[in-house]
């Protein structure tokens, strides 16, 4: 059984900002924002929330780049006792606009650099305003800057929450129909924290790297709430590029514990690092999760570091998301780990009954990290979560020790770079383009990205080809540029069944030869 420390993510940065006042929370290239400062931030915001009539269980959406503001937006949110939807910064205006209404977002928190997508967006229908980070400066009652916002230095009573109490939504591909929202809780998310503390056997004196997208589970429970939870510190990168920027904050800013998806690895194992970075990192543990790691990749990680070692973890975004971690005493080879303290793992057949040791079946999970349910699906939790039991729709087996090996996904989910991609929503904007009869995307695997979508077309009748450069125009502006399948192929006609469902699994025979 997991103990908690902390009812909501406020009462940690509440906790910490007496206790560590002057320690370093969060690092963001020149920036240091101590605990103390953190702290007064974060209740500057919470005041203009409350002041603005955020109030209890009401929902802000974040789209938001990583920055010492989403960290803050994230503390004030709890503080008020409302809801953080943290929503994919990738997505088009259709795809934000579907997240904020399903959500029911009454207040926006955004990037300056993602203005055109927003306005562009029905952000302004669904909320009462839009607070933007980055220098964006309106001098209207619907936008306002963040540092305005903060300026105002307004204050409020934090709200008195539970662990039980809704805090977080995050919006997750399935295979079918449009994103859902996942409803988690206080405890949900703590006891990542918790349970990831105890097996990477964190401590205040451990600094992480953030530069996967904080919108990502992932990253918000693993990289942000978990050292935020234990008074550690957060070394924040904006972006990706240059990638050269994530080897010099993590030698300068002494990163003892560094996040990545497989692609990352990939190139890491690759990269000739200077001398000085191998000689002089603090890195002791690297983790990897969203995706399978290549076992070429584990292998040259561990030849080429020395003093750290590589973990391999799985989750998603149901259970907070961590759910299996390799132990830092004994990481097995090709597994994700055991179950993290206080969590349980099942393999089951197709009557949910245990499978033996080392037989392949569906892998389900319970305790206190199992989402509440999706929002506004009650039919859709109920096929997912039964009797406590959350449903992954993943197939492996686990060994003798305890260990889960995944084998392979049932769903026809695509992952590529650790970000998942619903095939059905490409396919729906594929057979809305003129000439396409049916369409069918599936995934392949990719070196780089772990998998690539591609799709499958059928024409009208009489049609024999069609203009690749307009259906690709078509399909960036309807969808992220991620979702764009990297092929698109004619074909006569696709494989179905005795009922026209088309039959993905005979064409990724074909493609496997």
């Amino acid at each position: 059984m997991l103990h908690y420390r902390f009812n909501s993510f406020y009462e940690m940065v509440q906790t910490h900002g007496h206790k560590r006042r002057k320690k370093v929370a969060l690092f963001e290239g020149e920036t240091e924002i101590t605990y103390g400062e953190l702290l007064e931030k974060v209740d500057a915001f919470a005041g203009y929330l409350a002041s603005i009539g955020i109030e209890p269980e009401d929902r802000v959406a974040l789209f938001m780049q990583n920055s010492w503001e989403f960290a803050v937006a994230v503390l004030a949110i709890s503080k008020v006792g409302a809801v953080t939807v943290p929503i994919n910064n990738f997505l088009k205006e259709a795809e934000l606009s579907y997240i904020l209404g399903d959500s029911g977002a009454t207040l926006l928190v955004a990037s300056a650099k993602f203005e055109k997508v927003v306005h562009a967006s029905e952000a302004k229908n669904f909320c009462r305003q839009i607070i933007w980070e980055g220098g964006l400066r309106l001098t209207n009652e619907v936008n306002v800057a963040f540092e305005d916002a903060l300026a105002r230095n307004l204050q409020t009573k934090p709200v008195m929450r539970t662990l039980d109490d809704l805090a977080v939504f995050f919006y997750t591909s399935g295979t079918t129909g449009k994103p859902k929202g996942a409803m988690l809780t206080n405890k949900n998310i703590l006891s990542n924290a918790v349970s990831g503390i105890t097996m990477m056997k964190i401590t205040p004196k451990d600094r992480f790297i953030v530069f996967l997208p904080m919108f990502h589970s992932f990253a918000f429970s693993i990289g942000v709430i978990l050292p935020l939870y234990e008074g550690a510190s957060i070394v924040i990168i904006k972006s990706l590029q240059p990638f050269s920027n994530i080897f010099k904050q993590t030698l300068l800013k002494r990163v003892t514990i560094f996040f990545g998806v497989p692609d990352v690895y990939n190139a890491i194992a690759r990269a000739k690092l200077p001398w000085y970075f191998m000689w002089f990192n603090k890195v002791r543990l690297f983790i990897s999760g969203a995706a399978a790691l290549q076992p070429q990749t584990l292998e040259a990680m561990n030849a080429k570091f020395k003093r750290a070692t590589l973990l391999e973890g799985y989750g998603l975004s149901e259970s907070s998301p961590a759910t299996a971690l390799n132990p830092i005493h004994k990481p097995k080879h090709k597994s994700v780990g055991p179950a993290m303290p206080g969590y349980e793992i099942k393999i089951v057949d197709e009557n949910l009954v245990e499978c033996p040791r080392g037989e392949v079946g569906d892998i389900i999970l319970k305790g206190d990290h199992i989402m509440r349910g999706y929002l506004n699906r009650p039919e859709a939790t109920d096929e997912t979560i039964i009797n406590g039991w959350l449903l992954t729709g993943d197939m492996g087996y686990m060994d003798e020790e305890g260990y889960l090996f995944i084998v392979d996904r049932k769903k026809d989910l695509i992952i590529s770079k650790g970000i998942n991609i619903y095939p059905r929503e490409i396919e729906e904007v594929i057979d809305d383009f003129d000439g396409v009869k049916f369409s069918a995307v599936v995934g392949i695997p990719d070196e780089k990205s772990g998998e690539i979508p591609i799709a499958y077309l059928e024409l009208e009748e009489g049609l024999e080809q069609i203009d690749e450069g307009a259906l690709r125009k078509h399909l960036r502006g309807k969808l992220a540029n991620y979702k764009v399948p990297k092929q698109i192929h004619v074909i006569d006609e696709l494989p179905k069944n005795a009922t026209g469902k088309v039959l993905k699994r005979v064409l990724k025979e074909q493609i496997n030869g």
